[in-house]
């Protein structure tokens, strides 16, 4: 291939001796490949700022039940075409619940204690219930990146993301309030981990999905979301490094 802007070699080889004229001819070939590097470079540079920006992730609803993760939809009329990571699937358009927005908070800019964001109310809720402090943490930082006022789409709100129904089992009267969101919270997810003798894995798919689903399925739902949150607060639930907010 031959980008724009090279030439050929100067040197005649018939006015030199043949090894000045061989010296020469490589010193001519190397600064030609610098550059033609050199303009490679720009022109990837170049590309790169005329393409499009990374399509934000969605999920879409099914009447089924089921959540795919997504990264673009067209409407065809009676089908949808969804596009997901390795290809594209059909559904038809009926089947179509709807499309969330995958939820993001932003973490606090408020400096957190030594041991960690809410580290006493953790402790205190996970002695109290008898639930591993390191277990809540985590699943915090997945569930509301330590936003106390985080409010997802389907309404979960604060550290924890309690419905409300939940939180009225739990007879919270502040939902926002940490205190009160982290002990109903831990306790939720004891009963979840009473519920499925101890199986971390269950217990938070149906913190996530809800119980009712683990049920049907007879374990962790098939759904990407869910499947995500599970293996990424175990995984992180088996690190012993210091744990940060997520960015």
């Amino acid at each position: 291939m031959t980008w724009l802007g090279a030439s050929r070699p100067r040197y005649n080889c018939l006015l030199e001796d043949s090894q000045s004229c061989e010296d020469k001819a490589k010193q001519e070939k190397h600064r030609m490949s610098r550059k033609n590097i050199l303009i490679a470079t720009l022109v990837v540079i170049a590309l790169a700022g005329t393409g499009a920006s990374t399509a934000q992730a969605d999920y879409a609803v099914l009447r089924s039940g089921l959540r795919l993760h997504i990264t673009g939809y067209e409407n065809t009329g009676a089908v949808v075409r969804l596009s997901m990571d390795g290809g594209t699937v059909e559904v038809q358009a009926g089947d179509l619940v709807s499309v969330e927005p995958e939820d993001h908070f932003v973490a606090q800019p408020a400096a957190a204690p030594a041991n960690g964001p809410f580290g006493n109310l953790i402790r205190a809720a996970a002695l109290k219930h008898g639930v591993d402090e390191k277990l809540i943490t985590r699943l915090i930082a997945v569930e509301s990146n330590f936003n106390p006022r985080a409010v997802s789409r389907k309404q979960a709100r604060g550290l924890m993301q309690l419905i409300p129904e939940t939180a009225a089992r739990y007879s919270v009267a502040n939902i926002f309030d940490p205190a009160q969101n982290i002990d109903a919270g831990t306790h939720y997810l004891k009963d979840l981990l009473t519920k499925y003798s101890g199986n971390i894995s269950l217990a938070l798919a149906a913190y996530n999905a809800g119980p009712d689903m683990v049920t049907r399925y007879g374990g962790i739902p098939p759904f990407p979301e869910t499947q995500k949150y599970v293996r990424l607060i175990t995984a992180r639930l088996a690190s012993t490094s210091t744990f940060p907010a997520i960015k």
